[in-house]
């Protein structure tokens, strides 16, 4: 597979425009509410997941593609990319739910590809419901039932077909990302603090100076060291 694919053919699309379920590579069950050839980008994605688990957002033309691997079954929903990742998200954990709840494990282990499409149906009312209903992300938001999207990576999915073979090293980054961006708030932290202390010995030396300097010049005026001056 090359980067010289097409941008998906879905120039009147908006929201979430194609979705699938696959074990690693081989697709169970898929719902496109649109033409296009974003099948070919999905299934290079596909062939590209690491088998542990993770979650990620490729980008490629104005599209995103985002997808949450657990325990070697892949939900993966391609959206315009004015659309963002919250809500996207929120439709993967939804459709991994539902999916979990409709098949059994060995349902999914022996099937063959597109041997569970009769899940398609949900797909497709989820996506219509998660690209349509405006309080979608506000009530996600207020259940508490989203993955900190800020957590996951994007990447360019050109830039993984032209090398594929770094694709794992890019997703490991995320907890690397993390640790460099816990790291940093620790240091600022404790330079706030530092110049904080610095700031209030500056403040004292000051105050003291200025005292100092007040009392020699009432010192002067009053004829130190007798103060003869300002008796009565």
């Amino acid at each position: 597979m090359s980067s010289s694919l097409s941008p998906p053919a879905a120039s009147g699309s908006s929201g979430i425009i194609y979705a699938l379920v696959s074990r690693g590579p081989v697709i169970l069950t898929e719902h496109s509410n649109t033409s296009g050839n974003f099948q070919q980008v999905t299934q290079a994605i596909l062939e590209r997941i690491p088998a542990t688990d993770s979650k990620l957002t490729y980008v490629y033309d104005r599209f995103l593609f985002h997808y949450i691997s657990e325990r070697g079954i892949i939900y993966l929903c391609m959206s315009d990319d004015k659309f963002g990742r919250r809500i996207p998200f929120a439709f993967l954990q939804d459709m991994m739910q539902r999916f979990a709840t409709s098949f059994s494990e060995a349902e999914v282990e022996t099937a063959p590809a597109y041997g569970l499409n009769s899940f398609a149906r949900t797909i497709a009312r989820q996506m219509d419901y998660y690209s349509r209903n405006p309080q979608v992300d506000a009530i996600r938001q207020a259940q508490g039932e989203i993955s900190q999207v800020k957590d996951v990576m994007v990447q360019n999915i050109e830039r993984m077909l032209e090398r594929g073979d770094r694709i794992n090293i890019l997703v490991d980054k995320t907890n690397t990302l993390n640790n460099a961006a816990f790291a940093f708030r620790k240091r600022s932290t404790a330079l706030k603090r530092q110049y904080w202390w610095r700031n209030q010995k500056l403040m004292a030396i000051v105050v003291f100076a200025i005292l100092v300097f007040v009392y020699l010049l009432i010192s002067s005026a009053c004829g130190f060291p007798t103060w003869s001056k300002c008796r009565t």
